[in-house]
């Protein structure tokens, strides 16, 4: 049984506040967003894959005011937390696989954090196929994940992440993460890597669709 939503409860109006302090642990959200920036300037239509309660979503909205964003994931909580502009922003629980089929080609950049750990090894390259399948020609994706390793901080990510979300949590480590992109975009389609503050675990890239 997940253990988060149970915590989370507890904190009540301070809920919000209480997970970006826990999530600032593990990752600097806005120095994401800086890259994220540097590395997709103007896009026009935003997909965010697996978007939880909308912490990434948020930063999203401020950095790119004049992008339709799309964000979806498999839980009836998306969005749940988001405080930031609702114009322009939709919130839907949805798969990558319905919008592959649904809207094929219909993003200019796809964004995709810290998810593919949770997914069942079985079902990875599918996921990859689909991100493909939303992104227009030439359309930019970025990948974050957070690669596996021997230090503290790892094992500490990994506790949380199994009794909190309560999933059967899988990690691969960099190289194995960008062979997984190159399954499905194809090799030479990683176009840049970044590590986001503050740990080296905060594995990046941008793919080329």
């Amino acid at each position: 049984m997940a253990l988060g939503p149970i915590i989370r409860s507890m904190f009540g109006r301070h809920e919000a506040a209480v997970a970006n302090l826990y999530r600032s642990i593990f990752i600097d959200l806005d120095a994401y967003i800086a890259q994220v920036v540097k590395w997709v300037p103007a896009p026009r239509r935003i997909l965010e894959v697996g978007a939880g309660e909308g912490a990434v979503t948020e930063r999203l909205a401020r950095a790119f005011p004049l992008a339709e964003i799309v964000a979806i994931d498999i839980t009836p909580r998306v969005g749940r937390l988001y405080k930031g502009r609702q114009e322009r922003v939709t919130f839907l629980q949805k798969t990558v696989q319905d919008m592959a089929v649904e809207q094929p080609g219909g993003f200019d950049f796809v964004i995709l954090s810290d998810v593919i750990h949770h997914v069942p090894t079985a079902l990875r390259s599918a996921i990859i196929a689909a991100l493909r399948g939303c992104l227009a020609s030439d359309g930019l994706l970025v990948f974050k994940d957070w690669a596996e390793d021997r230090t503290v901080i790892h094992w500490l990510c990994k506790t949380s992440d199994v009794y909190l979300t309560g999933d059967d949590v899988s990690y691969l480590d960099a190289p194995k993460l960008e062979a997984l992109i190159e399954t499905g975009f194809g090799a030479k389609t990683i176009v840049d890597r970044a590590t986001i503050a503050p740990w080296r675990n905060n594995f990046a890239m941008l793919v080329r669709g």
